[in-house]
């Protein structure tokens, strides 16, 4: 571990919430488009390749998440041994992470969600190419999700399930929905939470 130096992580929270929210939704609003049509230029089914980058979303969220969750474990260890305040060493460890968040290895991250992605039955690619294609979106959102995590509270993605009732306070429709459908029948993009409240909604497209 470098040095460490306070970053007041938690004074700062409100701006760097609302700068990780703002590159969440330019994720959605332009790098997810960038990468739906690449993928055109191989697989012409769309729901097949809306599937694929939701899926690979979902999966940037869990993977940055769990190696956030090893990457404090480890600094609060090292911190532990010396942290004498006067800040707790909750506040401590959370401000290391913030100010030396480069340590973060995202490449395996990015090695984990095309792993997963590799074994999910709802998803696949024609043989001539591979998920690594997306690796580039796959590495930005793993980075911002792990960013996500040193914010009190942490953002997350909604958990979304096909066939789930459409609720208008979640999901956005799709252009192409059947908009008098009540049910979901896949997923575009994932909704983002805190608390287990939606403050960015996701995309789905619904079908009777």
């Amino acid at each position: 571990l470098r040095s460490w130096s306070p970053g007041r992580a938690i004074y700062i929270n409100p701006s760097r919430r609302a700068c990780l929210v703002a590159r969440f939704g330019f994720i959605y609003a332009q790098e997810r488009f960038d990468a739906e049509t690449f993928l055109r230029t191989y697989i012409s089914d769309t729901e097949m390749v809306q599937r694929i980058i939701y899926t690979a979303a979902v999966e940037s969220f869990h993977a940055a998440k769990m190696a956030y969750w090893k990457f404090k474990i480890h600094v609060r260890e090292i911190l532990c041994l010396s942290h004498s305040g006067p800040e707790p060493l909750e506040d401590a460890v959370l401000d290391y992470i913030v100010c030396h968040k480069d340590q973060y290895d995202v490449h395996a991250s990015v090695r984990e969600v095309i792993r997963s992605m590799n074994i999910n039955p709802k998803i696949s690619f024609p043989p001539e190419i591979d998920f690594i294609v997306l690796s580039t979106l796959i590495q930005e959102l793993c980075c911002l999700a792990f960013s996500m995590q040193t914010l009190i509270p942490p953002l997350d993605v909604a958990f979304g399930v096909d066939g789930e009732l459409f609720d208008e306070t979640k999901y956005y429709r799709s252009s192409d929905s059947d908009f008098t459908a009540a049910f979901v029948a896949y997923h575009v993009w994932p909704a983002l939470i805190e608390n287990g409240v939606v403050i960015v909604k996701g995309e789905v497209v619904t079908k009777r």
